[in-house]
């Protein structure tokens, strides 16, 4: 199996052209593959597209200092250099875990500083760069928690504290726990003081202050974890005030009065402290506290004023420091703990009226500064107060203004009135505005422009530009972000895709900070946290376009020509299958803007296109893909004209490097736009929504495709052109049309529906709005209404189930009945007894179908815990790892709240179609009636379900037309055997009136009788009087006439069932009535349907439409919650109109996730890293300290496999069933081992490869996990048992490529369930998982302990492991697991003559062989061929 390497690599090189960058599995919430483009299969193959240029080489720039080989800088180490690196040397000798060291020395921590960390900056600049592997190194090695933390004290050294600050920083950048081995408060406080002192020390390069402020901002960052929480309130306390100038804290105490008496005792009980202790500091009340942040402004400001930008050197290092400072100060302002008095500190030192009128504001160099600088801007003025935390909308802020600028003007009339009366006349509107303001307020000299600052409590100075920009800073009318927003483009254009600062590349990660806004556990408001979300969100849409876009324009090959009258020809080499060349475009309706818009309403255009014919074989496929257009799909128009080459040949070749991609290749300008219809060559339509519309056959390759642009956009276009422009000039030079993946493009939709939640004053439950916005007690939100006595229904099994699942309560059973359903009630006083209530439900009808659907599973103790929380009121958290029923639990809760609150509708949602169908077979498996269940969106004809039902909206449709004509046929042949002559039978009217006169009556005068029956004990009475006898005449022996009790249940039980019938024609009356499917599917989805079900992405894109319909729900359950980002777990919440006077009708919301898998998939890592977007609403919750329970029994794989990963959860057990069920109890045939590490050497000289930057993939270990795939098929095992994950798509790529040459087209063995990445394969599971670590130089993104976990938990009876041991195993994150690993033998231990199904059991020792290696591997497979 080791044979065609050459052939495999060139194949390899060839599936990656084009990638940009490779990701691990890299698939956003609306589940896009990003994978880099791959030649297609055969039949369908991908067009040419430019072959990139080799990546370059990092080559080394000398050896690390010190004794030893050394690790070459800039690259990646290998094992063998890791070892002989002075580093490890000097790790061995001083802070190796296991090993003798040597005391700590003092001189090591300098020397290490000064010749491995000084100047790195966190990475930042050229020797930074160089030296990010030796941080990287250092941090591997446990510097930070063997050496540097223990040997901590208050003698520590710059070097010393400063290397903390690198590290700390190091693992924030490789997003793992940075604060694990702090866990002392006392030490840690020390620290921190410590660390506030290093300040002021004069010694300080702007390296090491930058060094110092990313540590800051990183702490600031991280209110989750206690001890730095406690560190950071302490800087940011109402004692920072002493550095606020009297006036204007005097103005604060007087606009909120009590902050004086806090004031006043603050300082007081300061007093008290310095008098008892002396000079000593005490904890939470250091002098320095108060005096650090205004200082640390101070040094920024004079940095920032001092900067020389013509000593380039200099100037970028202190350029970085301005840039992390800005940064800094955002990140306080955008948390309202942190801003309410630091925020008055920042104005009242003037700190963005300074920057603004700094150089560096103004130069290229300063662009991303620039940037910074306005989002602080943004966040400096936000509307919002400061003290109550209340969101302060535009009117209140209007209100405001005039109230400032009436002051202003009264002031002006009063004591300035010779030189500002006009000013004080004026109306407000027409002195409120930058210009008016400098144009009233610069005739006044200095010392009367003091003296009016002095006046209003603006900052004075002695220089009267600083004053002038001061007051306008204040008083200048604010600009609505809001309507900023509204008037906004949603599609991008060329400058927004190719924006570095807002839209980095991928690989851009913490080198720099980026222009972008943050993620983090509190928010200020609803609108900042819809902001914050919107633009993110905007920007990773963008990113993803971007790719989109670049990959077609690569492909399209377009050139210009000159031709000799001076017109410039476009012409396209190449083709795209997404994207092809406009005949032409014309705008055919421009409609005005609506009352109070100043944008047109809508903008149509037509655009006339061919479809490219490449091939015959090609033709058809292509043809569907773009009639596969419909209504709302987005497309983007661009317009392209490259260089010519005559131009090309006059530039330098370092021109040539420096042009951008837009530049290289002539996008002048794109355009995004909405489709409204598609035709062919002879008009007719091609994009019909209706899903039952029987698709036309297109006609010619012609199409026109009519398109609504985006107003905004058309209107700046418009604005920009010259003014005799009908039209604006950049439609006539569009000349591409470009169209993407229906799944990649749905982003405009979730963009709408955020900007329209900015618009609305969003309501939610008082009991979660707190906790929400990161404020309050994390507790007040659970369980606010509980309910002393909840019905279970069938959530236990038995009595006994009852009393197993309370252990530690005493239980008591009321009355002699002990077999389900039960209800049971809770004291609350715990040491009293839960008391349970056996109950008879009512008794079925006579046949089969009437019989209760009952659950089978045996709930355990926390399992029936989270049922029993998520039925009481609030907001209620579940974590589920791997295989412990979170599934179950939540189809347990929804049943429960159906049958409990039968008036209450539950709303279901999921991050995908797979989980959310999982949820549907199961609840159509319990006693659920399926006309309430609804399920919108894709994906809801793949349930499977014991009906074979479709639980789509139309499905559901068809569905009650369907039980109509079969309850009227009950009808009819119910009015048949009483012998009603009149056909009652033909609506669901006339049914009922029926039931009313005929049915009910005969029923109740029959009970009247039954009375004095049972009385009587008349054993025949029921038997003769039973009114529906003859309708159940297939019913054998109807009535035994031995108990007349016992017939009259079994009577009842058949009243029940006619009953039934008319209860179910009731709801189908309505579907008489609408005529129209959409009416019908309509009230189906707000009138009928109980329980809903979408998805998260779905819910984004019809919010707009659910509104309108009127949508009403009580409860929400969300499972996956954990991989589902923020702004897509919220949407759900806000799905229903609330009345604004009346209380939020949501009463429960159910979040089932885990956080210790894998987040939300962000496709930009820079926008992941830097803006946390892959944040999700669980794991903030969980960060806030709400509570929450842990499922604690797993039940998916053999106990040996899950101890790889259960040591991640606390007290995670099996079910019984793990030791019991038969298959857990044999052997893997042909396996030694269920799992087993499986250590690769390098295969024919090489390890990991990179055809491409970024795309890691090795050969070796492909070979062995197909061969090994190959072996096992040879022993029998089921392909669809078999699953190949690896970690890197571009291992995923060359596995199906062996797999390809080797398997696929041999029957023998085919090709497995599933080749994937990890990430992609989150959510699912199989028996048999061969595992490819690919990695040889460096550990990579596997060192994210989540992404570790998902890997060893998806295989149930065999996990084997490929990878380079000697690197995994000395990686500390990963060492819980690979501990357990390389107990066992490294090399593959094989069972001689078994085949599968085998019958030896785990516990038997078997005769074994070793696979020496992967050629040894291949020649076993061979023979056996």
């Amino acid at each position: 199996c080791a044979r065609s390497a050459a052939k495999k690599q060139a194949k390899a090189k060839e599936a990656v052209k084009e990638a940009e960058e490779d990701k691990p599995a890299h698939v956003d919430a609306m589940e896009v593959d990003a994978s880099p483009p791959t030649p297609a299969p055969a039949a369908t193959p991908t067009p040419p597209a430019p072959a990139p240029a080799p990546a370059a080489q990092t080559k080394g720039k000398g050896k690390a200092k010190g004794k030893g080989k050394g690790v070459r800088q800039g690259s990646a180490p290998t094992v063998e250099q890791i070892v002989e690196d002075p580093l490890t040397q000097l790790a061995l000798q001083y802070w190796s875990s296991g090993a003798k060291n040597k005391p700590y020395d003092a001189a090591i921590v300098e020397q290490i500083y000064n010749e491995e960390l000084e100047g790195s900056a966190n990475g930042s600049g050229s020797d930074g760069s160089v030296r990010k592997g030796r941080i990287v190194m250092l941090e591997l090695g446990r510097y930070l928690e063997n050496y540097l933390w223990p040997n901590f004290s208050t003698d520590a050294t710059n070097a010393h504290l400063l290397s903390i600050f690198i590290l700390i920083n190091q693992k924030f950048v490789e997003g793992v726990d940075a604060w694990a081995a702090f866990d002392d408060e006392a030490k840690f406080s020390l620290f921190f003081e410590k660390a506030l002192e290093l300040r002021a020390s004069p010694t300080l390069t702007m390296r090491q202050r930058t060094v110092f402020t990313v540590f800051l901002i990183n702490a600031f960052q991280s209110f989750g974890n206690e001890l730095v929480r406690a560190e950071c309130m302490k800087v940011t306390s109402l004692l920072t005030w002493h550095s606020v100038s009297e006036g204007r804290r005097e103005a604060m105490f007087n606009e909120v009065p009590k902050l004086r008496k806090v004031w006043k005792f603050l300082n007081k009980k300061r007093s008290a402290k310095k008098k008892k202790k002396g000079t000593k500091a005490v904890a939470g009340d250091r002098p320095l506290d108060a005096a650090f942040f205004p200082a640390l402004v101070t040094d920024f400001l004079s940095a920032l004023e001092g900067l020389n930008l013509g000593e380039a050197d200099a100037s970028r290092a202190t350029i970085t420091y301005l840039e992390r400072s800005v940064e800094l100060f955002t990140d306080i302002l955008s948390q309202l703990t942190t801003r309410r008095f630091l925020g008055v500190v920042l104005e009242d030192l003037r700190l963005l009226v300074r920057a603004r009128r700094s150089e560096l504001y103004r130069v290229s160099a300063g662009k991303l500064f620039h940037k910074l600088l306005d989002i602080h801007a943004f966040y400096a003025r936000f509307e919002i107060d400061d003290f109550t935390g209340e969101a302060l909308g535009d009117e209140v802020m209007e209100v405001m203004h005039y109230k400032r600028m009436k002051q202003l003007q009264q002031i002006a009339f009063r004591d300035f009135g010779d030189d500002l009366r006009d000013f004080a006349l004026s109306n407000v509107q027409r002195v409120d505005t930058k210009e008016t303001l400098l144009r009233h307020l610069s005739p006044l000299s200095t010392e009367k422009l003091q003296a009016l600052c002095k006046s209003v409590n603006v900052p004075v100075s002695e220089e009267k530009e600083l004053m002038l920009e001061s007051m306008i800073s204040v008083y200048e009318r604010r600009q609505s972000q809001l309507q900023l927003l509204n008037k906004s483009p949603l599609f991008p254009d060329e400058e927004l895709l190719w924006d570095p600062d807002q839209v980095p590349s991928s690989n851009r990660i913490s080198d720099t900070c980026l222009a972008l806004p943050k993620l983090n556990i509190q928010f200020l408001t609803f609108h900042d946290y819809f902001l914050r979300n919107f633009n993110l969100f905007r920007l990773e849409s963008t990113y993803e376009i971007r790719q989109s876009l670049e990959d077609a324009v690569k492909r399209l090959q377009a050139n210009s020509t000159l031709r000799g009258d001076g017109v410039i020809d476009v012409n396209f080499g190449g083709w795209a299958r997404n994207a092809v060349r406009i005949q032409n475009i014309t705008v055919v309706d421009v409609q005005p803007p609506h009352v109070g818009f100043t944008v047109p309403s809508k903008v149509v255009a037509e655009v006339k296109f061919a479809l490219p014919q490449p091939n015959l074989n090609l033709r058809d496929q292509i043809q569907r893909e773009w009639d596969s257009l419909r209504e709302h799909d987005s497309v983007f128009l661009l317009a392209l004209q490259p260089k010519t080459q005559r131009e090309l040949n006059a530039m330098t070749q370092e021109q040539l490097d420096a042009l951008t991609f837009p530049e290289r290749y002539g996008v002048l300008s794109v355009r995004g736009a909405t489709v409204a219809s598609l035709h062919d060559a002879e008009g007719q339509t091609l994009s019909d929504p209706n899903p039952n519309t029987k698709p036309k056959r297109a006609q010619g390759s012609g199409r026109t495709v009519k398109l609504e642009l985006d107003p905004a956009q058309y209107q700046i276009d418009l604005d920009n052109s010259p003014e005799d422009s009908e039209v604006p000039s950049t439609i006539p030079t569009l000349n591409v049309i470009l169209k993407r993946k229906a799944k990649e493009n749905n982003f405009k939709s979730v963009l709408e529906t955020i900007r329209d939640l900015m618009n609305l004053d969003v309501k939610v439950p008082d009991w979660l709005h707190d906790v929400f916005l990161g404020y309050g007690d994390p507790q007040a939100a659970a369980n606010t209404s509980v309910i002393s006595q909840l019905d279970f229904h069938d959530t236990f099994v038995s009595a006994d189930h009852v009393t197993q699942s309370f252990p530690g309560r005493d239980v008591q059973f009321v009355g002699e009945q002990r077999s389900p359903p039960y209800k049971l009630s809770f004291p609350e006083d715990e040491k009293k007894p839960i008391e349970v209530t056996a109950y008879v439900p009512p008794p079925p009808g006579p046949y089969p179908q009437d019989l209760p659907k009952r659950n089978t599973v045996p709930f355990t103790p926390i399992q029936v815990e989270s049922i029993k929380r998520s039925m009481n009121e609030g907001l209620t958290l579940i974590v589920g790892p791997p295989g412990t029923g979170k599934t179950d639990v939540a189809v347990q809760v929804i049943s429960n709240l159906y049958h409990t609150f039968p008036n209450q509708r539950t709303l279901i949602v999921t991050h995908s179609n797979q989980a959310l169908n999982q949820i549907f077979e199961k609840l159509a498996a319990l006693e659920i009636d399926s006309r309430h269940l609804l399920r919108l969106g894709h994906g809801a004809t793949d349930i499977i379900s014991v009906e074979n039902a479709d639980y789509s909206k139309f499905g559901r449709v068809n569905f009650m037309l369907r039980l109509r004509l079969q309850l009227l046929e009950q009808v009819a042949k119910l009015a048949t055997t009483l012998k009603i002559p009149v056909d009652v039978a033909y609506t669901a009217e006339t049914s009922a009136n029926f039931f009313t006169y005929h049915v009910l009556s005969r029923w109740e005068k029959f009970l009247d009788g039954a009375k004095a029956a049972q009385e009587a004990n008349l054993l025949n009475y029921v038997a003769q009087n039973f009114p529906f006898t003859d309708f159940f005449a297939d019913v054998d022996g109807l009535f035994s006439r031995s108990s007349v009790a016992e017939d009259l249940k079994f009577a009842t039980g058949c009243w029940n069932h006619i009953s039934h019938i008319f209860t179910r024609l009731a709801d189908c009356r309505a579907f008489e009535l609408l005529k129209s499917w959409t009416d019908r599917g309509n009230y189906l989805l707000m009138s009928q349907a109980k329980i809903v079900a979408m998805t998260c992405t779905h819910a984004a894109l019809k919010r707009r439409q659910l509104l309108e319909f009127g949508f009403k729900y009580d409860n929400i359950i969300m499972e996956e919650s954990a991989q589902i980002l923020e702004i897509e777990t919220f949407i759900p919440m806000l799905l229903q109109n609330q009345d604004p006077e009346a209380p939020s009708r949501l009463k429960r919301v159910v979040l089932i996730g885990d956080h210790n898998q894998l987040p939300p998939v962000i496709q930009n890592q820079a926008i992941q890293t830097y803006s946390k977007l892959d944040q999700s609403l669980f794991t903030r919750f969980i960060r806030l300290g709400v509570p929450y329970l842990q499922l604690d029994h797993q039940g998916r794989a053999r106990s040996s496999i899950a101890s790889l990963y259960s040591w991640r959860y606390q007290n995670l057990a099996n079910l019984p069933h793990v030791e019991s069920r038969a298959e857990f109890q044999l052997a893997n045939p042909g396996f030694l081992y269920d799992y087993q590490l499986i250590n690769v050497e390098d295969y024919m000289g090489r390890g990991e490869m990179t055809p491409s930057a970024f795309f890691y993939q090795n050969l070796g270990e492909a070979e062995y996990v197909v061969a090994t795939f190959m072996f096992m098929r040879m022993m029998g095992y089921p392909a669809e048992k078999i699953t190949i994950l690896t970690s890197y798509n571009g291992q995923k790529h060359l596995i199906r490529d062996v797999i390809n040459q080797r398997c696929a087209h041999n029957p023998r063995y085919g090709r497995p369930h599933k080749v994937t990445t990890v990430d992609r394969y989150q959510g699912q599971q199989n028996d048999y998982v061969l595992l490819s670590l690919v990695r040889t130089r460096s550990v990579g993104h596997i060192r994210d302990v989540r992404r570790l976990v998902v890997a060893m938990s998806r295989a149930r009876l065999g996990l084997y492991v490929f990878c380079r041991k000697a690197l995994f195993e000395n990686c500390y994150e990963l060492t819980p697991t690979f501990s357990k690993l390389r107990l066992r033998p490294d090399k593959l231990q094989l069972v001689q003559n078994e085949t599968y199904p085998g019958s030896r059991k785990v516990t038997d020792t078997p005769a074994t062989f070793e696979v020496a290696d992967l050629t040894h591997m291949g020649r076993i497979v061979g023979s056996a061929m």
